[in-house]
């Protein structure tokens, strides 16, 4: 194979529009572009969302909600993703943010947060960044505790 044998999908092979060849080739005279008008004279450049002095879409649909820039989003981890994990041997009874991102079920960048779906049979310490009541109880009824690692805001 070489470089000039190389050849474009079928897709891609389409032939652009020539524009103002004659009569015969279906786009002469005022180029598919009709009768004066603004859109017909050279150098035609419309804004995106532009609808010829109409309010534009974007502009009349309603506005809903507040974003708070200052909002701490948290990866949920569940008990039983903690207790498939121990039992694989993949944690260990002492659980840290480290942990759970070598063994994959967060980023580095995550702030983690401890969830009661599922049960747990292991007394584990888990260090997170935040965690729910029910998972709270459900660790230390097992023997395990839950703390909160430093600089969170939970």
């Amino acid at each position: 194979m070489k470089l000039e044998n190389l050849k474009a999908p079928a897709p891609n092979q389409k032939t652009r529009k020539r524009l103002g060849r004659g009569e015969g080739s279906g786009l002469g005279q005022q180029s598919g572009k009709g009768h004066k008008g603004q859109r017909a004279i050279s150098g035609y450049n419309h804004k995106i969302g532009f609808e010829g002095g109409q309010m534009p879409l974007q502009r009349r649909i309603p506005k809903y909600g507040f974003k708070n820039p200052f909002r701490v989003d948290y990866k949920g981890i569940n008990l039983d993703t903690i207790q498939t994990y121990v039992n694989e041997g993949k944690l260990t009874t002492t659980i840290t943010v480290a942990d759970l991102v070598k063994a994959g079920l967060v980023n580095k960048k995550d702030k983690v947060k401890l969830l009661g779906r599922g049960e747990i049979s292991k007394a584990v310490n888990v260090h997170v960044h935040g965690f729910s009541k029910k998972a709270e109880t459900k660790v230390t009824s097992a023997g395990g505790s839950v703390t909160v690692v430093e600089g969170s805001n939970s």
